[in-house]
């Protein structure tokens, strides 16, 4: 759900669990606490339900790569789950007693519907096909952890429409939004080249000289595509890559190459990958709107943000240490995960006893 940033951001997998049964007060929020087998059982129930698993994991695959273990979550997923729960305690503690809001039976159900939204949103985002759908990720959960889930979804929702600053996900807001932002919505068409670097140089002064973008990949580039000029295909927001090939074109010239190539690796050796635009078309609202959702409800979370870390700032907060240590760092407050020594740091090859020990 990204919580405030972002609006549901689950985390996933990974944590070896080692050593983490048998505590009791696994998360404290303002004397509020999470027991150390409640947040066993929430782990638990990602590590071993398989869609659950794909749908946490398609929001954060870096963080909830799976452990070491067969079924094993990562200290960095253990860690990353403690800190959004940790989130979830403050956020619901302040909404409901500063601004008073306890959601209804209706809006609980309104905010169950956002959060299988989301949740499927990431997914195809990451291209990650899951086993079953959102709705049966949140059913494989525990009924403790789908309840505060769903709460969580619902005061956050709550929240971000009430700080200053933030849009409305309403209709009307969304269509005046893409009418002041039109241009970000362009349906792009996209046509690649991917010169080897010996050509590099040969490639970007053929384009000074005036030859097109189909004429320079027809004649330098070694993808598959050069037959046709280097034409990739269209991208409308409504496609999954959309935001990615948007951020990756937004500065250029049309019919112009990128002067700034990514380098890619080929069976051949090294190459540079130039991008240009071909065309830009008007994208009528109706098209862009998952798009313009996206961008408004990125924005919202930004706004968030700050209100979110001051909480976490004036929370009295502790984590048990085999969870996560919470702590601050350039990105604000948050649980992170222990750091381990290396093994090259680890010097005894011989098992440690008491009866090598000696005490005074």
């Amino acid at each position: 759900m990204r919580r405030l940033v972002a609006l549901f951001v689950l985390a996933l997998v990974g944590a070896t669990l080692y050593g983490l049964s048998g505590m009791s007060s696994g998360l404290v929020v303002n004397h509020e606490s999470l027991s150390s087998r409640t947040f066993l059982s929430e782990i638990n129930a990602i590590v071993h339900n398989d869609t659950l698993q794909c749908y946490v994991y398609a929001l954060d695959p870096t963080s909830y790569a799976k452990g070491a273990g067969g079924d094993s979550m990562k200290a960095e997923g253990a860690a990353a789950w403690a800190n959004l729960r940790v989130e979830g305690f403050a956020i619901n503690q302040y909404v409901t007693q500063t601004l008073k809001y306890h959601p209804d039976a209706a809006q609980l159900a309104a905010a169950k519907v956002s959060l299988e939204s989301e949740m499927t949103q990431e997914a195809s985002e990451r291209s990650v096909t899951c086993p079953g759908t959102s709705a049966t990720a949140l059913a494989e959960m525990p009924a403790e952890m789908r309840t505060a889930e769903i709460e969580a979804q619902a005061t956050s929702l709550y929240l971000v429409g009430r700080v200053k600053n933030s849009i409305p996900l309403t209709t009307k807001s969304m269509e005046s939004y893409y009418s002041a932002h039109v241009a970000d919505y362009d349906t792009l068409c996209i046509s690649v080249a991917v010169v080897p670097l010996a050509n590099a140089t040969a490639f970007e002064q053929a384009e000074t000289s005036g030859l097109s973008v189909a004429t320079l990949a027809k004649k330098y580039s070694e993808d598959s595509n050069a037959s046709k000029g280097g034409a990739l295909g269209c991208y409308a927001p409504s496609s999954k890559y959309y935001s990615g090939v948007r951020s990756d074109v937004e500065s250029l010239a049309l019919n112009t190459f990128s002067t700034t190539p990514s380098e890619i690796q080929l069976s051949t050796g090294d190459a540079d990958l130039f991008v240009a635009v071909t065309s830009r078309t008007t994208t009528p609202f109706a098209k862009a709107e998952p798009a313009v959702l996206a961008d408004l409800q990125s924005l919202n979370a930004s706004t968030a943000g700050e209100l979110k870390d001051n909480l976490l700032y004036r929370a009295a907060i502790h984590v048990d240490p085999a969870f996560g240590i919470w702590g601050i760092s350039s990105a604000g407050p948050g649980v992170f995960a222990p750091t381990v020594p290396p093994k090259g740091d680890v010097k005894s090859t011989t098992a440690l006893t008491t009866a090598s020990v000696s005490y005074k």
